[in-house]
């Protein structure tokens, strides 16, 4: 009686880890998907290589930001966003290293479905610390 109890609790405890592996292995893998879109989408869409393509791909055609001047709320879509950038690499004095980022990410959180992630951007004397939240 004594073995068939520690076998069944044995199975258990193997059962269950067996089932925490898989789902800690598979929030891995939506980090990994979260960053790499955050990478393709911003970082190298927005800034340093200035890919609209991937930006096109990355973001909701109504994806837009927000931001506060005094008590006023200006809305920044991304459609007026991805024309700014294209307007600036036709032009002639056009320097690409101008929009050069170094980046690494302090979190990204995946709950079914949505993620957030806070990611550092920096490049020489200017920084930032630029929280992203997308939803699936």
């Amino acid at each position: 009686m004594k073995k068939l109890l520690l076998v069944g609790l044995f199975l258990v405890a193997s059962f269950s880890l067996l089932a925490f592996t898989r789902y800690y292995s598979e929030m891995d893998t939506g980090k990994k998907e979260v960053q790499s879109l955050i990478e393709s989408a911003y970082i190298n869409g927005a800034f340093n290589k200035l890919d609209t393509k991937s930006m096109k791909a990355g973001f909701h055609a109504d994806f837009a930001i927000f931001s506060a001047k005094g008590e006023e709320i200006k809305k920044y879509p991304i459609a007026t966003w991805i024309e700014g950038i294209e307007k600036r690499k036709a032009k002639d004095d056009f320097d690409p290293g101008k929009y050069k980022w170094e980046h690494n990410f302090a979190s990204i959180d995946v709950t079914c479905g949505s993620a957030s992630a806070k990611a550092k951007l920096s490049k020489e004397r200017q920084a930032g610390l630029h929280g992203l939240s997308f939803f699936a």
